[in-house]
C-alpha cells in the first residue's frame, strides 16, 4: 500500500506551504491509470493528518475517466484500468487521460 507514503508526502507538501494555518479542505485529482487507489488515499488521509493543522480537513477527490486512442483504428474509448487494449483488439493504445495524480487546491480557515 504505497498510498500511505503518497498521502504522507501530500500532507508534508501542504503543511510546508500552509504552516500553522488550519486547513479545512484538500482537493485532489486521481485518475484510474495513475496506479494510486483513491479509496486507499481516503483511508490514509485521516491517519496522515492526525495531530497536524490538517486534522479534520475534508478530502475531496475528483476521479476523471481514463481515455485512450487506438493507433490502429483511431477509435477513442474509455480505459478503466491499466490494461491498455482497444475494443478492436490492438494493444497499440495512446493514453489521452487518466494518469493524473494532482493536488488541485487547498482551503484554509
Amino acid at each position: 500500500m504505497h498510498e500511505l507514503s503518497i498521502t504522507q508526502g501530500l500532507v508534508e507538501a501542504v503543511l510546508h506551504r500552509t504552516g500553522e494555518r488550519t486547513v479545512t479542505a484538500v482537493n485532489l485529482r486521481i485518475g484510474p491509470l495513475s496506479g494510486v487507489l483513491a479509496d486507499a488515499v481516503r483511508f490514509c488521509f485521516e491517519v496522515a493528518t492526525a495531530g497536524t493543522p490538517m486534522a479534520g480537513a475534508r478530502l475531496r477527490i475528483d476521479e476523471p475517466q481514463g481515455r485512450g486512442r487506438c493507433r490502429n483504428c483511431q477509435d477513442e474509448f474509455t480505459l478503466s484500468d491499466l490494461i491498455l487494449l482497444c475494443p478492436c483488439g490492438s494493444a497499440d493504445v495512446e493514453v489521452l487521460s487518466g494518469r493524473e495524480l494532482m493536488l488541485m487546491s487547498v482551503e484554509v480557515a
